[in-house]
């Protein structure tokens, strides 16, 4: 039922109207002079063409796939030696994904709480700023806030001048959307003499009475990316607000979050502020070798799933107006996923039929930039770890890059930090990838 919503034959059903979004999506590409609708969409992104987003799944798919192909048998010597004898069947994954991990790593997510304090957490990410560019948090409790739970803290920078302000919005209400996101009040420019100012925003469980507000591993690592997109923001230096900080094409604007999501994991970091909320004790080394190993569980089966909707946005969109008018979505989406070889075993993360993110999400020709990224974000953690986690020249490099905003191609600016294009072998090292 869940893989046929939308595609029933019934007054829900959504495949007429996916054919005709396709279709008008590409009359509009062909209006305006290009090829494809992709072609519309790419034109101002990093990967500027559907032949650029072609080549980088090309790349990953294959190590994928060979990672999953090998979690599955895996899974199905499980449940032969729980006794069945048919095959390991799509619906079986979670199920015994889930017996594997506790069976290898056994790492009870409740237990880590105690050492994610939110405040700990924050310091460490404020820590990890100052280290790699000089970044002072001073909290300022006569500023405006709109609601008692924000905190307030002057940004300023190593010789003292000031940069910025940033807003900390870390617990759940009944008025606040759930999520966690990070928001831009008041973008930088040289123009208009402004500096930034932004906010973090969780959804992060509440302090009670006697009882601090504990972080999932997880959450704590949202902390960290949250702080990324602010840390982007608030190191802006542009001269007009519409290209500062965050304001960059979708393709880019999660590679610095991400970055900072690496050192919240490191084991140097973690021995700076994961400590035991009422002990004190720095979390156990044997729980973070865990902790990095648990990481690569798994990666086949969610980067499969996840590359075969990618691969299925490309299709749809770089449809020319001729052949855009489809008659059978069910047809052109198996088509799509034999084409790549996609396992049996594993369905896309979306079908067609409710795939919002292209269809009515914004994520047009795009879904391919989650990944996209990830590429970015593990090559240039990389030329860290190349020197040291806290490098002053590599770290200058990189406030160069965050600084410029969307005020330059992003693929420039990575190009001049890395002094190189991006490459794919960080990542596959980091999912636990053969690099073929």
């Amino acid at each position: 039922a869940y893989l046929a919503r939308g595609d029933q034959d019934n007054e829900r059903d959504n495949k007429a109207l996916i054919t005709q979004i396709v279709a008008l999506r590409a009359e509009k590409a062909a209006l305006l002079g290009f090829e494809t609708y992709a072609h519309v969409v790419l034109d101002d992104r990093m990967a500027k063409n559907p032949a650029a987003v072609e080549e980088r799944l090309d790349s990953v798919w294959p190590s994928a796939v060979a990672r999953a192909n090998e979690e599955a048998a895996d899974l199905a010597a499980m449940k032969k030696a729980d006794g069945f004898k048919d095959p390991l069947t799509g619906g079986d994954w979670r199920h015994y994904s889930e017996r594997v991990k506790k069976e290898r790593f056994d790492i009870d997510d409740e237990a880590l709480r105690p050492y994610f304090e939110v405040h700990a957490v924050r310091d460490g990410a404020f820590s990890v700023a100052q280290k790699l560019f000089g970044l002072e948090f001073e909290e300022k409790v006569d500023l405006p806030r709109w609601h008692p739970d924000q905190e307030v803290f002057e940004v300023k920078d190593s010789d003292g001048s000031h940069i910025g302000i940033l807003y900390l919005d870390f617990y759940t209400r009944e008025s606040k959307r759930g999520g966690a996101w990070m928001a831009s009040l008041r973008p930088q420019s040289e123009l208009l003499d402004e500096t930034p100012v932004v906010t973090v925003n969780c959804n992060f469980p509440p302090p009670t009475a006697g009882a601090p507000s504990l972080l999932s591993f997880d959450e704590a690592s949202t902390l960290f990316h949250e702080f990324g997109h602010a840390v982007h923001g608030l190191l802006s230096d542009v001269t007009y607000p519409s290209v500062a900080g965050t304001r960059v094409p979708r393709d880019f604007v999660e590679f610095p979050s991400q970055v900072m999501e690496n050192w919240m994991s490191e084991p140097e970091v973690l021995q700076m502020f994961a400590r035991h909320v009422e002990t004190g004790e720095p979390i156990p080394e044997e729980l973070i070798t865990k902790l990095q190993a648990s990481k690569k569980f798994n990666q086949g089966f969610a980067v499969v799933e996840y590359m075969a909707a990618a691969y299925l946005d490309l299709r749809w969109h770089t449809l020319k107006q001729a052949d855009s008018q489809i008659s059978d979505v069910r047809a052109f989406e198996e088509a799509t996923l034999n084409e790549i070889g996609l396992p049996d075993l594993i369905p896309p993360r979306y079908r067609s039929t409710y795939f919002r993110h292209i269809f009515s999400g914004g994520y047009a020709a795009g879904y391919y930039s989650y990944q996209w990224s990830e590429v970015l974000d593990a090559d240039a953690f990389a030329a860290f770890q190349e020197t040291s986690l806290f490098d002053a020249d590599t770290a200058a490099r990189y406030r160069a890059l965050l600084s410029q905003g969307g005020s330059r191609p992003g693929m420039d600016l990575y190009r001049e930090f890395r002094g190189r294009d991006p490459e794919i072998g960080a990542l596959l090292t980091r999912l636990g990838f053969d690099q073929k």
